[in-house]
């Protein structure tokens, strides 16, 4: 069991928001790359592997370098320029503004990835009704679509199913899609109405409700908190230090 593990479910979106608020501002190389070096080293001293970091932030692994080359190729060109075809030009100024946003990237996305991905709804739901104080009846409609949402994969293969024993699935792909895909939110929206009303019937509406899991926090909470604060202050700390601190609203000067 990893260090993530054992704080509360809502400590890592709490920490997202500390995390990010700041690391928004800038956009230079150095502070993304001090985020994500250290955010690299947190995760190791907590248990998490390089196989269990890649599986859960991938994505940004195709999401940064288009952030990059749309930024290489159409930001406002500034210094020397290298290229220059149609409307793309690549400058000394782009090629450094993609880096930097190719970085940014992953160093706000990697975290916050690592840390929610993987969260048991059922505990998260429980922190957010106990510790957030968000009305119950919403966590609890949440709770329940985030569990239905894993046999919406079944539903789509058993109306496939059931359109090519009706002679119905050798139709054009795109005709064939878009009939199953309305299918799909027709059985979605009657279960969902159902569901609706089998929670209402057991008193899942009511105006009080009691928990039979309690959640709280404590001493990793305010360690994850405090972490992400200081990867921040330390981020943008080196890069004032270096010279290269660059607010978000200068960007448009590269």
């Amino acid at each position: 069991m990893s260090a993530l593990d054992r704080v509360n479910p809502v400590t890592p979106l709490a920490a997202a928001v500390l995390y990010s608020i700041p690391m928004l501002m800038t956009i230079d190389v150095v502070t993304a790359a001090v985020a994500l070096g250290a955010w690299l080293v947190v995760f190791a001293a907590a248990g998490l592997g390089a196989r269990t970091v890649l599986r859960r932030s991938w994505p940004l692994l195709i999401a940064a370098p288009l952030s990059a080359v749309s930024m290489l190729l159409y930001a406002e060109p500034s210094g020397r320029i290298h290229a220059q075809v149609w409307l793309a030009t690549i400058s000394d100024g782009s090629i450094e503004l993609a880096l930097a946003i190719g970085l940014r990237v992953l160093a706000l996305g990697v975290p916050t990835l690592v840390a929610l991905v993987g969260l048991d709804p059922t505990r998260l739901a429980d922190g957010l009704a106990q510790v957030a104080r968000l009305p119950h009846r919403f966590v609890l409609a949440a709770l329940a679509g985030t569990r239905l949402f894993g046999v919406l994969g079944e539903d789509w293969r058993q109306i496939g199913l059931a359109r090519r024993a009706r002679g119905l699935g050798d139709t054009g792909a795109v005709r064939r899609v878009l009939q199953s895909a309305f299918a799909l939110l027709v059985v979605a929206l009657r279960r969902g109405g159902t569901l609706a009303t089998a929670m209402e019937a057991r008193g899942f509406g009511g105006p009080t409700r009691t928990w039979a899991r309690p959640s709280t926090v404590g001493r990793a909470d305010a360690v994850l908190l405090i972490l992400a604060i200081a990867v921040a202050a330390l981020a943008i700390g080196v890069s004032i230090a270096a010279g290269s601190f660059r607010p978000v609203w200068e960007g448009a000067s590269w």
